[in-house]
């Protein structure tokens, strides 16, 4: 009890909201959405992420927050004290994202490394052909990049939910909206003619990205869309790593709860819809539908600089923004997975604040080191069970969010949905918001649904259902 009351909370809803959402809004949304969108039928794939989110991401997302706020304590005992048998299921739940961090932090210094670049004028170098392998690669540059970003995760953390993760959100997650609309923006107004006179513009990109494509569509090809697109909303929300958990419980008693949820929706699929916005067009107009088949780091890293150069001068300084702008998505997502494990260590070891976050700064940075001389020193190249090549980072994030993640988010529908009951996460919710909406759709999909469709994503992802 004296914890409890020790325990530190949200000054407001908005804050909490902006910093979940900052935790939502990280780089999936930029790197794999777009992507996703293009690939899947434009229209096609935004009609059944939307539809997702508004069930299958609703229940998670409603249901750890309330753990949370129930339980007072990080994601490390919160399932234990609503369960005993389930106290398993918080060491796996902490253990995501301390595998998480230091290859996201490695990434997020590759963003402050492309940002410095555009911000000093010498863009055109971020074109040149393996300029981005040879910089991972490189055995400085990387580490010390990486060694800057945590030390900045790390502040944030340092000084507390209210001085830290709530101030730095109210401040980062605006910026990072107008930024976000900003470059959208933009990039319907663009256009570009090939030598040999064929002309494309952003409202055409625009129009591939927002239109449904059903031609040639099979009950296989829904399938594959159908499960791209719940990978994408379930890495996207930040469930199943500790965070939400986490969050949840520094929400103050009287807070929306139902409310805030509806809000963290609206904005993570906003700022995913708008990534694409931002994103597609651009790629289209300067390189064409082959443009659009690249993702992740080498959408980034090599494709859009390219877009950047081909935009003339105009080119750097959109260039600069962007990387600005995924410079906070990676912080704030950054911040939420390191306020997890400090809240885990805070819960288990009885330390101050401060301590946990030097002790999780100081093994996150010797990870962080290792992650980046897997492109060097240690590098190795081993075939993953879904069939992907992969070094150090890739492994982490392979065993991360292809397994545990999907474990985790499995075992908590299983506990709320048939030990402690969907009543559980209900009265939580409605304790503060007064009524649940969605209320019988919330039971449906905790008990049946989502166990369902989580099981199939995690055979999936591990490479033994290869049938879809």
């Amino acid at each position: 009890m004296q914890q409890e009351k020790k325990r530190n909370t949200f000054a407001g809803s908005i804050g909490f909201v902006l910093a979940a959402a900052g935790s939502a809004v990280g780089l999936g949304n930029i790197w794999r959405f777009p992507y996703l969108a293009a690939k899947d039928g434009g229209g096609m794939f935004l009609l059944v992420y939307l539809v997702l989110a508004l069930t299958f991401g609703f229940t998670l997302l409603a249901s750890e927050l309330a753990i949370g706020r129930k339980t007072r304590r990080s994601a490390l005992h919160a399932y234990g004290q609503l369960n005993r048998r389930f106290g398993a299921l918080g060491v796996v739940a902490c253990l995501v994202p301390f595998i998480i961090l230091p290859y996201y932090c490695t990434i997020g210094g590759w963003v402050m490394k492309y940002f410095l670049v555009y911000l000093t004028g010498k863009g055109p170098q971020a074109t040149s052909n393996g300029y981005f392998t040879q910089f991972i690669s490189s055995p400085v540059q990387p580490i010390v990049f990486a060694l800057l970003f945590v030390l900045v995760v790390a502040f944030i953390i340092y000084r507390g939910v209210n001085k830290g993760i709530e101030s730095s959100s109210k401040l980062i997650m605006p910026a990072l909206f107008v930024l976000v609309i900003a470059i959208a923006v933009f990039s319907l107004t663009i256009s570009h003619t090939d030598s040999d006179g064929t002309t494309r513009t952003g409202m055409q990109g625009l129009k591939i990205l927002v239109v449904p494509d059903f031609s040639g569509l099979t009950l296989r090809g829904f399938f594959t869309v159908l499960l791209d697109a719940m990978g994408q909303l379930f890495y996207s929300i930040s469930v199943a790593m500790g965070i939400m958990v986490t969050y949840g419980s520094y929400v103050r008693d009287d807070a929306n709860l139902g409310r805030s949820i509806n809000q963290i929706e609206i904005f993570d699929t906003l700022v995913a819809f708008l990534a694409a916005v931002m994103i597609i067009p651009a790629v289209y107009t300067f390189m064409g539908r082959e443009g659009m088949e690249a993702s992740g780091p080498s959408l980034m890293f090599i494709s859009l600089p390219k877009v950047f150069e081909a935009m003339g001068g105009v080119g750097h300084v959109i260039g600069a923004l962007f990387f600005l702008m995924v410079f906070f998505a990676a912080l704030t997502s950054a911040v939420s997975v390191m306020e997890a494990i400090v809240a885990c260590l805070m819960d288990q070891l009885h330390i101050s604040r401060a301590k946990a976050t030097l002790l999780e700064t100081a093994i996150c940075l010797v990870l962080a080191l290792l992650v980046c001389l897997g492109y060097n020193a240690l590098y190795f190249d081993l075939l993953l069970p879904n069939g992907n090549h992969a070094q150090l980072l890739d492994v982490m994030d392979y065993v991360s969010n292809n397994f545990l993640m999907p474990v985790v988010a499995i075992g908590t529908c299983i506990l709320v949905g048939w030990v402690v009951k969907p009543r559980t996460v209900i009265d939580e919710i409605e304790r503060s918001s007064g009524r649940f909406g969605r209320k019988k759709l919330y039971v449906v999909m905790i008990k049946v649904i989502a166990p369902i469709l989580l099981t199939v994503l995690l055979l999936k992802s591990v490479g033994i259902l290869t049938v879809i």
